[in-house]
């Protein structure tokens, strides 16, 4: 074979993969999939992250599928607490959360306001911590006895919760029990709507 031939063929490689890599483009764009081909730009500049140490980035690593699943948990929470209040009245936030809670809500508002940051949220509910969403349900007890079997047992559940919530916002390795307790509490939540 001569070199102009082995020339041409690595051209053609090197064209038929970028016309792969376009199919799989738009085949991602298409169904909304990552297909795990490209790194965000903070892993292509991977300026800094590198530089952490080799057990904190690990710990990150076990850590981040917990964040996972209490997002999802709140945020679920937090549908559940709109839809519910919504059915039971178009002014739901005015009429139906509790004092205190609106006037803490007020003044997180205020103070993203006050740091210049982009708000998190237009909703007031968004502002709330945990522990306000569990004050909520149960001062709509009324509304939400139609969805949970105990407002003792939500209580507890959500005390719970909150617990393990500590480590999990503020970067705290969750010890081996508590994984299994947060897996276990969350089951709990589910339970209560049965």
């Amino acid at each position: 074979m001569k070199l102009k031939d082995s020339e041409n063929l690595i051209k053609l490689f090197g064209i038929a993969n970028q016309f792969t890599e376009l199919d799989l483009d738009r085949v991602e764009s298409s169904l909304q999939v990552d297909l795990g081909r490209k790194k965000s730009k903070i892993e292509k500049d991977n300026v800094y992250y590198p530089q952490f140490e080799l057990d904190i980035r690990n710990e990150a690593k076990s850590m981040a599928r917990h964040y996972e699943i209490f997002y999802c948990l709140e945020k679920s929470i937090r549908d559940l607490i709109t839809t519910a209040l919504e059915a039971s009245g178009q002014n739901w936030w005015d009429e139906k959360v509790p004092t205190i809670v609106k006037d803490e809500v007020k003044k997180r508002i205020q103070k993203e306001i006050d740091s210049g940051v982009t708000l998190r949220s237009e909703e007031p509910l968004d502002f709330t911590t945990f522990g306000e969403l569990g004050e909520i349900i149960k001062s709509n007890w009324a509304v939400f006895g139609t969805i949970f079997n105990s407002v003792k047992a939500v209580e507890k559940v959500m005390s719970s919760l909150n617990t393990l919530r500590g480590p999990i916002a503020h970067c705290t390795k969750l010890a081996e029990d508590e994984e299994l307790r947060l897996q276990i509490s969350v089951r709990d939540w589910f339970r209560l709507m049965e």
